[in-house]
């Protein structure tokens, strides 16, 4: 593929305000959403007294049907001249589904929050991962990438470490702690929007319509081949509640799982960007190969060393492999598609992806249940082994695997 218009470089770094704006945005949503993160397991286990079971219906659930939003949403902004407005909605339903938690007393409540808040990443996602693309050169893409999963991390970091301080702050008001967390966690879902509305631009350059993914379908090819391995991994990828929930089950203390979750956020901040940058210059799959084997290795600690430290070295080895994953995932695919058909392969991607998180979360609650709290990550440590080998037989190297084969 060629490179993308050189107008598209902008001054942040070389890279375009929307790749920056759309950070920031991110950075502020997930400090909403991550003061939730290690709050929710116990929220709906200890105070709404349902099962590790229920925890998995939830997150499986809420992912597998909001995901097959993320066809329409990608193939919508695709066929429209703008990306943005979806990009505003989606991010809005989520704002508006977080702190509503704070009036739910039944577990079915949370899951149908949960359930909007996953409708509005389904909308979000796809067109802002095209955005992202269309306004960034091809030579760049590893680096624009980065840069969103490192400011987004940032914000990963910054809202457990505000949870944390809050339930400290709160701790003897009990459930009304998780209340008011839930209430606090709108203000920066509000700002987010602000950013969106005010420096987020549909770049300049005319756009073909989509045409690459007609009636729905998945081209042949690398595109389709790398599914295929994401499908695999994604299938072991259970929610990360249960790493949380894992934690506290060795001994951390609810504040201190919202630290051990802060050094993972921050770890992954800090090596996300430089990752893309090695992923422009080495290829996408080298860094694609790592990161399964260290989910592997990350999932196999959480199984068989069950103590305090086991947990946190579980953790930073996984604040690596999702550094080493996620942004460069993201970059292949442009790589790998047509711009006019980025945001319908994005959706296509996700929504596979939130598809398997069903029975992956399904599963690892059902054996956590029945089997005991390593059996998921056994489970999940295997099949990341198995989307490794995947890797290496379907997308074989060549300038790591992906442009050899556009």
């Amino acid at each position: 593929m060629a490179d993308a218009p050189t107008e598209k470089r902008g001054p942040f770094a070389g890279l375009h305000r929307n790749v920056v704006a759309l950070g920031a945005t991110s950075l502020l949503t997930d400090i909403s959403s991550e003061m939730l993160v290690p709050i929710l397991p116990l929220f709906v286990t200890a105070t709404l007294h349902a099962s590790v079971a229920s925890l998995g219906v939830i997150e499986g659930v809420a992912e597998c049907v909001a995901s097959t939003l993320r066809l329409v949403s990608g193939r919508l902004a695709d066929r429209a001249s703008r990306r943005k407005p979806f990009v505003l909605l989606g991010y809005g339903l989520s704002g508006l589904a977080k702190p509503a938690m704070a009036l739910v007393q039944s577990w079915s409540g949370v899951l149908g929050l949960r359930f909007a808040d996953r409708v509005g990443k389904a909308l979000r996602s796809p067109p802002r991962d095209a955005l992202i693309a269309d306004s960034t050169a091809d030579a760049d893409l590893g680096r624009a990438f980065g840069l969103h999963r490192a400011m987004d991390t940032m914000g990963a970091a910054i809202g457990p470490l505000l949870g944390w301080w809050l339930l400290s702050r709160w701790h003897g008001d009990g459930v009304e702690a998780y209340r008011r967390i839930f209430l606090l966690s709108g203000i920066p879902a509000l700002l987010a929007l602000f950013v969106i509305v005010f420096f987020v631009r549909t770049p300049k350059e005319s756009r073909p319509r989509a045409a690459a993914l007609p009636r729905w379908s998945v081209p042949r090819g690398p595109f389709r081949r790398f599914l295929c391995v994401d499908v695999a991994f994604q299938l072991g990828n259970s929610s990360m509640a249960f790493a949380l929930l894992r934690t506290q089950d060795v001994g951390w203390s609810a504040g201190q799982v919202s630290l051990v979750y802060l050094a993972y956020n921050v770890l992954y901040a800090a090596l996300a960007y430089p990752f893309g940058g090695l992923s422009d210059r080495v290829g996408r799959r080298p860094l694609l190969l790592a990161g399964y084997l260290l989910y592997a290795i990350a999932y196999g600690v959480f199984a068989i060393v069950p103590t305090r430290a086991g947990a946190l070295a579980g953790f930073l080895v996984l604040a690596v492999h999702s550094a080493l994953i996620e942004g460069q995932g993201k970059a292949l695919i442009a790589d790998l598609v047509p711009r006019e058909s980025r945001a319908s392969a994005y959706g296509v991607s996700a929504s596979l992806a939130g598809l398997a998180l069903l029975p992956a979360s399904i599963v690892a609650g059902a054996l956590w249940d029945r089997a005991g709290a390593a059996a998921p990550f056994v489970l999940g440590a295997a099949l990341s082994l198995v989307a490794a080998g995947l890797l290496a037989v379907l997308l074989p190297p060549g300038r790591g695997g992906e442009r050899a084969h556009a």
